[in-house]
């Protein structure tokens, strides 16, 4: 898989993590999450969930603003972090 295929498969599975879930980059791209983590930085897709996607920890790349949008969807968090044993989605079907 080339990479243009790589960041297409990174947006595809961006668009599937419903509202009040969340996945980590390394689900979205297990063998790379720094690149998914470019892939979402690059988008230009205004409608692109970004907010939905977290550190495998749970912790929040996007600070106050991220953690907002979630808690709008009915994102669990326990302190600081999304509670990942509730919202995190962590596997996705192949194409």
């Amino acid at each position: 898989m080339d990479d243009s295929q790589r960041a297409d498969e990174v947006l595809r599975r961006v668009r599937l993590v419903p509202p009040g879930f969340v996945a980590s980059y390394g689900a979205l791209c297990p063998e790379a999450p720094r690149f998914a983590g470019a892939v979402l930085a690059s988008s230009s897709d205004s409608g692109l969930q970004w907010h939905r996607i977290v550190r495998v920890d749970g912790s929040l790349a996007k600070g106050a603003r991220q953690r907002r949008l979630l808690k709008a969807e009915g994102v669990p968090f326990r302190g600081q972090r999304v509670d990942m044993a509730i919202a995190g989605i962590e596997e996705f079907d192949p194409p």
